[in-house]
């Protein structure tokens, strides 16, 4: 029988990590992963002083969306607690995998590859780091939009720049929370701290992690990944 595999996309903000997964996932037939729509749903039913206890702490719903919204990233603790048992699940049922948003940090990392190499085997991850310079991740965060319904994201182009609908559902398309500049760079900053070792840790697992460059169309960029997976 054959056993179902994990692809991990890593990037710096704007290289279009969520895009590629949803590409991947229909292509071949993947569960998208998408750790941004795990906290978002948290967050839209999160009331004051909901929280979640981990080795002792709590942490505060309201906080990390706080966190969230200054452009520093949450607790990884919180994230790693609600990927893990979204793995759990999808592994119970057999899915095929891709992951977008996770894990991004060393912590994540040494708490999510563990339990995916137990219930995956390390021969079945397969990573692809998307490289893309800070200037390119500026000008496409300050530009990210989603659709109100379903979050479908909508690249910004000539042809996309004057919508207001989702093409895909009809529903209003809204600039996400974090488009400010002064937000994205916070980001890469954390990216830069916080992701960097995670791929060096990732190696270190003797895990191949294949470079994409992210500078490309998105079109350009999937075909490569393709290729990489092969």
């Amino acid at each position: 029988m054959r056993r179902s595999s994990v692809t991990i996309i890593l990037g710096p903000p704007g290289s279009g990590k969520g895009t590629q997964a949803e590409l991947l996932a229909e292509k071949l037939d993947l569960y998208h992963l998408e750790t941004s729509e795990i906290i978002e749903k948290n967050f839209a039913t999160a009331k004051k002083g909901d929280f979640v206890k981990i080795g002792g702490k709590k942490y505060f719903f309201l906080e990390e969306k706080k966190l969230r919204g200054s452009g520093k990233w949450m607790s990884p603790p919180l994230i790693a607690f609600w990927v893990k048992n979204k793995i759990k699940t999808l592994s119970k049922e057999g899915k095929d995998i891709v992951f977008s948003g996770s894990p991004k940090t060393l912590y994540e990392g040494k708490e999510i590859t563990p339990l995916l190499k137990k219930l995956y085997g390390a021969s079945n991850i397969k990573i692809i780091l998307i490289k893309l310079r800070p200037e390119v991740s500026i000008w496409r965060n300050s530009r990210r939009r989603i659709c109100q319904l379903m979050r479908h994201p909508i690249l910004w182009t000539r042809e996309t720049a004057k919508l207001t609908k989702c093409p895909i559902d009809g529903s209003k398309l809204v600039r996400r929370e974090d488009t400010d500049p002064k937000v994205i760079k916070a980001k890469l900053k954390e990216y830069k701290e916080r992701t960097i070792p995670l791929v060096k840790y990732l190696k270190e697992q003797r895990l191949k992690i294949r470079e994409i460059n992210g500078d490309q169309s998105v079109a350009d960029v999937f075909k490569d990944i393709i290729s990489a997976l092969k």
